[in-house]
């Protein structure tokens, strides 16, 4: 299959912005704008939500280094230093002069957040209420952009220890003369998140999508509602799901679940994607049929039903001389890891079973369901029924099937390791040689549950705490 992804031409660009992001002696990451941005009227201010450097994200290297993939020959052997050292769960990843797909895009993304923040609520010739809606946007946006942050360099979020546990710095002006980019704790980052959201939602405009690259009531309750569940605030998580799935069915731009079954709508760009409430746009090259490099891990492979539309729509496979075969998902080379309409139902599943409504989190999984599979396979296992703990590791395997290569596994493995009903497995990636034999074992180290500062950012500033 040779899939072509093709962006929307119909967003709007960013034209008040300076042409080109230039450095001003050593910054934090040498791509923050110098100068001043003029702008004066909200619907300039407007126009900067549009800014495709708030849409786009190019680092992946999580995809690589979730437990449900394995990496196969001749692809292993060409991988650039990057790819490889993430697939071994190395602690650098990143060549001296290197810039970091982690920090590059999302620090144009804060500065952009910050000049709206900052200034659109003193703009001209706009209503209240919008320049109120653009500042929520805005603050909304933030808070995505520290929530991916925190969970990229900081650890886990643990109440007993995210006070003295580093984050990331917490960059709240649109000014790089002078800042002291120093690390704020996983609380800190986790408590201006919270704020961020919280003061956003009554403020925004749309309860529902209008457009999927900007912000909605749904998608901000989305967001607040995967941050607590990453705090393991569950109770907290419920009412914000329920309500963001009660505006998503408000939406002017149609959204919702897609039955694969009926309506296959083959791979649509992230703007088109009516399951998307929220896009950020993560380049994902791995999911690409053209890509040999990931496939599934047996384990993973053997979670889907042959029937089921993420194997016979979305699947590709490849067969060894030894008889094995491998499989993984194919897609665009995007996917949007902002907010989605099946992982607000995934989510709320997860939370209903750690609540103990087992029925609850039953007929969640089976709405999901029953748009990706035939009826007759649609139930829910009576085995998984019995309880919590069968019901929680169901979502989480349903979790897989729905989201796997897409870098989301990752993220679940982190929260995981210091959730108490769960004892942490040794985690490990296999290399396949070309005949189909495993030729090389990592094994992830907790350590690297946190990524390191690229050499680069280290070298700029040397008085930035580096994670071990």
């Amino acid at each position: 299959m040779n899939t072509k992804y093709k962006y929307s031409k119909n967003l709007l660009l960013l034209t008040l912005l300076l042409a080109t992001l230039v450095s001003c002696k050593k910054s934090f990451l040498e791509i923050l704008p110098k100068g001043r941005v003029i702008a004066t009227k909200t619907t300039d201010y407007d126009l900067m939500l549009n800014n495709l450097d708030l849409v786009n994200m190019s680092a992946n290297n999580h995809v690589l280094m979730g437990d449900e993939v394995v990496a196969i020959e001749p692809t292993w052997s060409l991988q650039i230093f990057k790819n490889k050292q993430a697939f071994k769960w190395e602690a650098d990843l990143y060549n001296i002069e290197e810039d970091a797909a982690e920090t590059l895009t999302p620090v144009k993304a804060l500065y952009i957040y910050n000049k709206v923040i900052q200034e659109v609520l003193e703009s001209t010739e706009g209503t209240e209420a919008t320049k109120k809606s653009l500042h929520a946007e805005a603050l909304a946006g933030r808070a995505w952009v520290n929530f991916m942050m925190v969970n990229f360099y900081g650890k886990p979020y643990n109440a007993a220890t995210s006070g003295t546990d580093l984050g990331f710095p917490l960059i709240l002006k649109a000014d790089i003369n002078g800042q002291d980019f120093k690390r704020a704790t996983v609380q800190e980052m986790y408590d201006q998140i919270i704020l961020d959201l919280n003061t956003a939602i009554p403020n925004l405009l749309n309860d529902g999508v209008a457009h999927r690259i900007r912000m909605s009531k749904a998608g901000a309750q989305g967001i607040l509602a995967k941050v607590y569940m990453f705090m393991g605030r569950h109770s907290e998580a419920l009412p914000l799901l329920n309500e963001s799935l009660a505006n998503v069915a408000k939406s002017t731009l149609g959204t919702g679940l897609v039955n694969y079954n009926t309506a296959w709508p083959g791979f649509p760009t992230v703007v088109n994607d009516v399951e998307n409430v929220y896009v950020k746009n993560m380049t994902n090259i791995h999911i690409s049929a053209n890509t040999r490099l990931l496939y599934f891990t047996p384990a993973t492979a053997a979670l889907f039903k042959p029937s089921d539309t993420r194997v016979t729509r979305m699947q590709a496979t490849a067969t060894f001389p030894n008889g094995l075969v491998l499989s993984k998902r194919i897609n665009t080379t995007t996917c949007n890891i902002g907010v989605r309409v099946p992982e607000l139902y995934l989510l709320r599943a997860e939370v209903k079973a750690r609540l103990e409504d087992i029925n609850g989190a039953k007929a969640d999984l089976e709405l999901l369901r029953s748009n990706r599979m035939p009826a007759a396979d649609v139930p829910v296992p009576a085995t998984a029924t019995t309880g919590k703990m069968p019901m929680l590791n169901y979502v989480l395997e349903e979790r897989t099937r729905e989201l796997a290569l897409q870098g989301a596994r990752w993220f679940d493995m982190r929260r995981l390791s210091v959730d108490p009903l769960f004892t942490m497995p040794v985690y490990q990636h296999n290399v396949y040689s070309a005949a189909g034999v495993v030729i090389e074992t990592y094994t992830l180290k907790p350590e690297r549950f946190v990524f390191r500062f690229a050499p680069k950012v280290r070298g700029e500033n040397p008085n930035l705490i580096d994670n071990p």
